[in-house]
């Protein structure tokens, strides 16, 4: 059967429910790798930690150091009525959040954390469901009361409330900077052992910064994929690994993206005559069948929703009819799938 790439239809698949991870593997490098030929379409499993195996000496192996906010924050107001705000980032002295019951919630109006001194105030809408813009009150360190306070944001496909375990499962080893709402989550397979097993190799490893921002997993909404529209994230890239990465584009090394998020922020800041460059900014870019990529030789990522941006980014890649068939395989063989399930190395 053909398929339309550009349809959002020939996005869908049926996951059964108890392929949906709840939790991550223990330890993390022992989930299950599925190895994806994107010239052949041919595929095997493999355990994760196995993936030094692939990877050659001066390959650049290019991670997220973005962690995670605990940004989902309950509150109520003065009648009484609770209030759950999931902050999505900074903007200028003021955030914006997500807020539950949004139709409560008007400009002006107060949310209250009665263990606290702290209180919320609503300063305006945003044109997305749900939205506000907010201000925290007498509050002094924002992110020293968000950690105290605040709850892991695990996506909702989990079904289950977060637990004092997953503030330090839902981060990867290797998070430094304060800013997603969400993990990136091919890196949380990555142990500090594996880590120094890869750089023992002589494997480069590069860092580098994406925000991932609630959108990541809002289901793509136009039925031919072309018209949609990516949220805008941050990202920075310094000098030192811009020049490595060029290196390796100079010597023919592979270029190996730890997730999608990796995946866009190369994509955005290649630049076919100057290669890599240094920089930082916002992006929105959109990476479906028919994208020319210059940035990256092979990818590791998760097993993503149905009709979301990132398989699309994924079948682009590898190609529409190796994911579908690896992704029946993946099914077939009781792989985990999303956030805290199993990965794909796409070679």
């Amino acid at each position: 059967m053909e398929h339309n790439i550009y349809s959002k239809e020939s996005y869908k698949f049926d996951l059964p429910e108890e392929l949906i991870a709840k939790y991550p593997a223990n330890p993390r490098d022992a989930a299950k790798l599925l190895v994806l030929d994107k010239n052949t379409g041919s595929h095997k499993t493999e355990c994760f930690g196995n993936i030094v195996n692939y990877l050659d000496p001066d390959d650049v192996l290019v991670i997220n150091e973005t962690r995670v906010i605990p940004a989902r924050l309950g509150g109520f107001k003065s009648s009484g009525a609770r209030i759950e705000l999931l902050l999505l980032k900074k903007n200028g002295t003021y955030w914006e959040a997500l807020v539950k019951p949004a139709r409560r919630l008007k400009k002006g109006d107060m949310i209250l954390f009665p263990e606290s001194q702290v209180s919320v105030q609503i300063i305006a809408d945003l044109p997305i469901d749900g939205g506000r813009l907010i201000s925290f009150n007498n509050c002094e360190d924002e992110l020293n009361f968000i950690n105290q306070y605040g709850q892991v944001p695990l996506p909702p496909y989990i079904g289950r409330e977060a637990e004092v375990n997953d503030r330090n499962r839902y981060q990867t080893v290797f998070a430094k900077e304060f800013g997603s709402v969400a993990a990136p989550t091919a890196g949380l397979h990555f142990t500090e052992e594996l880590i120094a097993q890869i750089s023992a190799k002589g494997v480069r490893i590069v860092k580098l910064v994406l925000h991932v921002g609630v959108g990541t997993f809002r289901p793509v909404a136009c039925s031919d994929i072309r018209e949609h529209k990516m949220h805008k994230e941050y990202y920075s890239l310094d000098k030192e690994a811009a020049a490595t990465l060029n290196n390796a584009k100079l010597r023919k090394n592979k270029i190996v993206a730890v997730g999608t998020t990796v995946v866009r922020t190369l994509e955005t800041v290649y630049n076919d005559e100057c290669g890599f460059e240094a920089q930082e900014g916002e992006t929105e870019i959109f990476i479906f069948p028919g994208y020319e990529f210059r940035a990256i030789d092979c990818m590791i990522t998760n097993f993503h929703l149905p009709e979301s941006s990132l398989l699309m980014l994924v079948t682009a890649f590898a190609g529409f009819r190796q994911v579908i068939d690896a992704y029946s395989y993946a099914i077939n063989n009781k792989f985990r799938f999303y956030s805290y399930g199993d990965a794909m190395f796409v070679k």
